[in-house]
């Protein structure tokens, strides 16, 4: 089974990631289906697409837009899945909703870790627009930024990932704006 234009992606374990563990019992942190916060983005690639060739294989894992596996109430209150479902827990996703695969980012996106605020003057956890570059790109580092680079990134161009247990936020290239050299520095 291949799609045309598209790669076909199964959830990684669920379509929602709204369950954490906690002293070893199941809490439930959202039952909302609309929240797109806690819609799963974590995938496994299933089929690649027939029309072209892709560094990305089945069995594959990748981090995609959290629209492709939402559900959503029409006008008269039915859930119904996304545009994207295709069948039996299945769904088509394009070329441009992947963002990372095998940890390597996919196209022209990046993955900044946030910064702490240090001020407590501050009612916010993370310095707004600072963070660590963590995973680069190939347009990055033809400009000299690798990871552990820090950065300024314009607002609003950032959303949010959980990628092995870290608070990340992806965005694309050009929202990087500034940079301050390296952590270590």
């Amino acid at each position: 089974m291949k799609s045309l234009y598209s790669f076909i992606v199964k959830p990684y374990l669920d379509r929602y990631d709204n369950i954490r563990d906690v002293d070893g019992k199941e809490l439930v942190i959202n039952t909302n289906i609309e929240n797109h916060l806690f819609v799963s983005k974590k995938a496994v690639v299933v089929s690649t697409p027939a029309a072209f060739d892709t560094d990305i294989r089945c069995g594959d894992i990748v981090y995609v837009h959290h629209n492709i596996f939402r559900r959503w109430y029409d006008q008269k209150g039915k859930e119904r899945n996304s545009s994207t479902y295709f069948k039996d827990d299945l769904y088509f996703c394009s070329l441009d909703q992947i963002y990372m695969y095998n940890n390597r980012c996919h196209l022209d996106y990046c993955f900044v870790k946030p910064i702490k605020e240090i001020n407590d003057l501050y009612n916010k956890k993370e310095k707004e627009y600072f963070g660590i570059l963590k995973y680069s790109n190939k347009s990055l580092e033809a400009v000299g930024l690798k990871p552990g680079a820090l950065v300024v990134f314009t607002p609003n161009s950032e959303f949010e990932f959980i990628i092995e247990g870290e608070l990340l936020y992806c965005m694309k290239s050009n929202d990087i704006a500034v940079t301050y050299g390296y952590e270590e520095n």
